[in-house]
């Protein structure tokens, strides 16, 4: 399995929490403090050795200077099956497809976003878009070691497998005339979002039950893809808190 570094607070506390495969541990020489010594005492507590190198020589391994003094080598993040994913579907299943994304830091910043609204899982393709890299990881500050995510090789194929498991698919795009918020997001569904620069690809579009677009003013008519992940899926929790709110009553 290849390897890769993990770089920053962020990233290596959670991937130490979340219990996943690390070699060692590298902490910058003269690099102290309450969140250094938590650090090492975590990795103490999972077998995980840690290693005190002078700050040049994490430079060079890491291949840059932004690991805040801490640096972790682990086994690259295995991408999931696409079944696994179907077969943990929940009532209120909630799975992001990604249509090409490919800044890797967009993709840390809706894999973090994702996770935080409650998503179960992510899809994404394997060819033209990020891969699950350091960068990635990063950006993400350590919600991909807790984010489930499929790399498939034709994503309408896997659009019609999540329709028949019971999703329903609202892609976003700039073009459509009915709003996000006019689309009822409470069941189990599945948010396509297109590439920085096309957005949806035809095919993709033509799979969606749904297609949705987020009102903008002025000059600009889309938002960055990370940012429109954001209001989409929080409008999903928005819908599904109230629906709970009227449930208790």
């Amino acid at each position: 399995m290849p390897m890769n570094w993990l770089t920053g607070f962020h990233a290596v506390e959670e991937a130490l929490a979340a219990g996943r495969p690390l070699d060692r541990i590298l902490v910058a020489k003269g690099r102290h403090g309450e969140r250094v010594e938590a650090v090492v005492q975590l990795a103490k507590t999972k077998g995980v050795p840690v290693r005190f190198e002078d700050r040049l020589q994490i430079d060079r391994l890491v291949g840059t200077r932004e690991h805040q003094g801490v640096a972790a080598l682990g086994a690259a993040k295995p991408a999931v099956e696409l079944d696994d994913l179907l077969a943990a579907k929940t009532p209120q299943g909630l799975l992001v497809l990604l249509d090409g994304v490919e800044d890797p830091h967009n993709l840390g910043a809706i894999v973090r976003t994702a996770l935080a609204a409650g998503a179960t899982g992510m899809v994404i393709p394997e060819r033209r878009a990020a891969g699950l890299t350091d960068t990635v990881e990063r950006a993400s500050a350590g919600a991909l070691a807790h984010l489930p995510i499929a790399r498939v090789t034709n994503l309408v194929r896997a659009m019609e497998e999540m329709k028949e498991a019971g999703y329903w698919l609202v892609g976003l795009d700039e073009r459509a005339d009915q709003s996000y918020t006019d689309v009822d997001l409470k069941d189990s569904v599945g948010i396509v979002l297109g590439s920085e620069g096309e957005g949806l690809h035809e095919l993709t579009r033509k799979r969606c039950d749904f297609l949705v677009s987020l009102p903008t003013s002025g000059p600009v008519r889309s938002l960055n893809v990370s940012v429109a992940a954001g209001v989409m899926l929080f409008e999903v929790v928005r819908q599904r808190q109230g629906a709970d709110s009227k449930n208790k009553k």
